[in-house]
C-alpha cells in the first residue's frame, strides 16, 4: 500500500516540522499488509500564499531535506477546500490521507484508518472522540453537516471532518470541479457509498488558532449549498406555491365579508401588508436566483479554482496509479 498524506498548510511554520518528522516516523514504519514490504509513502504540502513567506520557507526546505516531502505554492489564497484539492490532483499513489497542519490529527492515528480502509469500504473519516471546538463552532459544524445530509444529499454527513483516507480513485469525482466553493466531501460522495468512520484521538491546538470562525464555517455551508445543490431553487418554488395559497385564503375571505355584508373590508393595512410580503418574497426569489446566476458566471468565466505559483520537491517519485 502506498500512501499519500495530503496537506492544506496556512500559517503553520511553527507546527511543519514537527509534523513531517512524525509523519515519516509513522509511514516509515508501516509494512504493506499484502507483501510485508516497506509501504511507499509521500507527504504532499500545499501552502496557501497569504500563509506567510515563514510558511513556504519551511515547507519548501521539508521538501528539500526529505526526499518523501512535495512542496505546493499557491499563488494566492483560495481557501482550504482549494488548497486540498490541488493537492489531491497531485497526489500519486493508491490511497490519500488528508490531514491539518496544526497536529490536532496526530499521525499516529493514520495506522486506524487506514486499518478500517477494508475491501468493502472506500472513504474512511476519523471522529473525534469529543468535540473540539467551543460551543458556537460545534453548532456551525453540525449546521454545516445537517446542509450537507439534507440539501446535498451527502450519504453519511455525520461523518464528515477533516481528518480522511481514501482510496485515490474518488479524485476522479472531483475532475470536472472548477472555480471558488471548492467542496470535497460533496465530491468524493459521487464516488462511493462505501463510508465508514473511527474514533481516533485529536490532540490540543500546538500553535496558533483556527481560521475556521463559525462565520466562515456558514460562508462556507453557503458556498456548499448554491453551488452544489439546487434545495434553494426549490425553498423558493414551495415559498411561492405557499405563498399563492395564501392570497387564495384571502380573496375567498374577502368575498366572503362581502357576501355576508360585513363592513370590516380589507383596506389600506391589508394590501400595504400583502404587497410588503409580496415584494420581500419576490426579492428573495431574485436573490436565490442571483446566486446561482453568479456563480454560472464564474464557472463560464474560466476562474480557476487556485493557480500554483511553484513546487519544490526532492527525490520524485514514479506514479503508482
Amino acid at each position: 500500500m502506498r500512501i499519500s498524506v495530503v496537506v492544506p498548510c496556512y500559517r503553520s511554520a511553527e507546527t511543519l516540522p514537527a509534523l513531517v518528522a512524525q509523519l515519516s516516523d509513522v509511514l516509515g514504519s508501516l509494512g504493506d499488509p499484502l507483501g510485508g514490504r516497506p509501504a511507499g509513502y509521500e507527504v504532499v504540502l500545499v501552502v496557501d500564499d497569504d500563509g506567510g513567506i515563514d510558511t513556504w520557507a519551511t515547507a519548501s526546505a521539508l521538501a528539500v531535506a526529505h526526499p518523501e516531502v512535495r512542496a505546493i505554492r499557491l499563488a494566492r489564497n483560495v481557501g482550504q477546500h482549494a488548497a486540498l484539492l490541488a493537492g489531491l490532483r497531485a497526489a500519486r499513489h493508491e490511497v490519500i490521507v488528508t490531514m491539518d497542519d496544526d497536529l490536532q490529527h496526530p499521525p499516529a492515528e493514520i495506522p486506524v484508518l487506514l486499518a478500517a480502509l477494508t475491501d468493502d469500504v472506500d472513504l474512511v473519516y476519523g471522529l473525534p472522540a469529543a468535540e473540539e471546538h467551543g460551543l458556537l463552532r460545534n453548532a456551525a459544524s453540525r449546521l454545516v453537516k445537517a446542509g450537507l445530509a439534507g440539501a446535498m444529499g451527502v450519504r453519511n454527513a455525520r461523518l464528515v471532518g477533516a481528518f480522511r483516507a481514501f482510496r485515490a480513485f474518488l479524485v476522479q469525482g472531483l475532475d470536472g470541479v472548477r472555480g471558488p466553493g471548492t467542496a470535497i466531501d460533496v465530491g468524493l460522495s459521487w464516488g462511493t457509498t462505501r463510508v465508514a468512520g473511527v474514533r481516533v484521538r485529536v490532540a490540543p491546538r500546538a500553535a496558533g488558532r483556527s481560521g475556521y470562525t463559525p462565520g466562515r464555517l456558514l460562508r462556507h455551508a453557503a458556498d456548499m449549498t448554491f453551488g452544489w445543490s439546487t434545495a434553494p431553487l426549490r425553498l423558493v418554488t414551495y415559498a411561492g406555491f405557499l405563498l399563492g395559497l395564501g392570497g387564495f385564503a384571502l380573496v375567498v375571505r374577502l368575498i366572503w365579508a362581502y357576501e355576508t355584508g360585513e363592513t370590516r373590508i380589507a383596506g389600506f393595512t391589508t394590501i400595504a401588508s400583502m404587497v410588503a410580503f409580496s415584494s420581500s418574497a419576490v426579492m428573495i426569489a431574485v436573490g436565490v436566483l442571483g446566486e446561482y446566476i453568479g456563480r454560472i458566471h464564474t464557472t463560464g468565466s474560466g476562474r480557476p479554482g487556485y493557480v500554483i505559483r511553484e513546487q519544490v520537491e526532492g527525490t520524485i517519485h514514479a506514479p503508482s496509479r
